[in-house]
């Protein structure tokens, strides 16, 4: 597909995986239309480290997914909706659960009813594979049972079935992409990768939650490539697609690699306040990436290891960014 002068939409343009779309589609030629959530200081969140020569080319709008009027006007004349905004931090859901849940599910809602309105050619919804839980049978295949362990994975059930419905009810030319862990470049610092690499170039001590979980990890081009194959592909209106590396590690282990890496073996303290619930912590994830791969032709190309050096390389030199010494919820 040409992208070039095609009019696309980016919801939660400011998030980690959201930017590095924005950047590639820029690259690709697209008119891209940046949807920020608002505040006082304007911030534009990782848009902000983009190369100058594409941020100037991205018309950035400030507003909230629960504002309908908000949503309309951003979703209004383009061809392909890039649905990623939604509060994603599983801590902050055990705090907030209404505002997780009304941002997810309210925000998913009038993106839709938006892109309905307006005729869009593709609306590319965001999934996680946190809706699966804790892996039943591995690898996780699109079949796989569905379980909220959290407010956050509740509500993007929640988000997948109304986005389900609007396929189903109104023939709206939606597809949900579920990505496992992402990780790379611009990730904030809730997320386990960014926690270990930033504390471990810093600290002489590594706080974590659990260290028992396993986890299915994918680089954030690799994850970004999955978004634009679904939006160009065809015969996928209403599948839900799997992205992950259909591999597994344990965190503990995760932490062994990431001290090999940076050359550091720091002490590494089990943090209580770090840890989930008991029957909410998910315990394993494993991806089963067939589906990709038959349907869009997607498989990711970028190792674990290459992934966690680039990502390395890259928060070295961008520290000022975090703060090592705090949780972040």
């Amino acid at each position: 597909m040409n992208w070039k002068d095609k009019k696309v939409l980016v919801t939660g343009a400011g998030g980690f995986i959201a930017s590095h779309l924005v950047e590639r589609m820029v690259k690709e030629g697209a008119q891209v239309r940046a949807f920020v959530r608002y505040n006082s200081r304007n911030d534009v969140g990782m848009l902000r480290v983009v190369p100058s020569d594409v941020f100037s080319q991205i018309e950035v709008i400030h507003g909230d997914l629960r504002d309908v009027e908000a949503v309309r006007g951003a979703v209004r004349g383009v061809d392909t909706v890039f649905h990623l905004g939604a509060l994603i931090a599983i801590p902050y859901s055990y705090v907030n659960p209404r505002e997780v849940i009304d941002v997810n599910i309210m925000g998913t809602l009038n993106v839709l009813m938006a892109a309905r309105e307006f005729n869009a050619r593709r609306v590319v919804h965001t999934s996680t594979s946190e809706v699966y839980g804790t892996a039943k049978y591995v690898p996780i295949d699109e079949k796989h049972p569905l379980q909220g362990q959290s407010p956050y994975s509740a509500s993007k059930i929640g988000a997948d079935r109304i986005a389900e419905s609007f396929y189903r009810s109104f023939e709206v030319p939606v597809v949900t992409l579920r990505p496992f862990n992402t990780f790379g470049p611009r990730q904030s610092a809730r997320a386990v990768i960014p926690t270990i690499i930033t504390q471990a170039l810093t600290r002489d001590e590594v706080k974590l939650g659990s260290l028992e979980p396993s986890r299915d990890f994918t680089f954030v081009a690799d994850t970004a490539n999955g978004f634009v194959r679904v939006a160009e592909a065809e015969n996928i209106l209403g599948e839900e697609i799997n992205l992950g590396n259909d591999n597994t590690i344990r965190i503990g282990d995760l932490v062994a690699k990431i001290f090999e890496i940076v050359g550091k073996t720091p002490k590494v303290i089990v943090d209580s306040q770090r840890i989930r619930p008991g029957k909410s912590e998910v315990m394993r994830l494993w991806a089963s990436n067939q589906k990709a791969k038959e349907m869009i032709g997607w498989e990711p190309r970028v190792s674990l290891d290459e992934g966690l050096r680039l990502t390395i390389e890259w928060l070295s030199t961008h520290l000022d960014l975090y703060r090592p010494d705090q949780y972040t919820v």
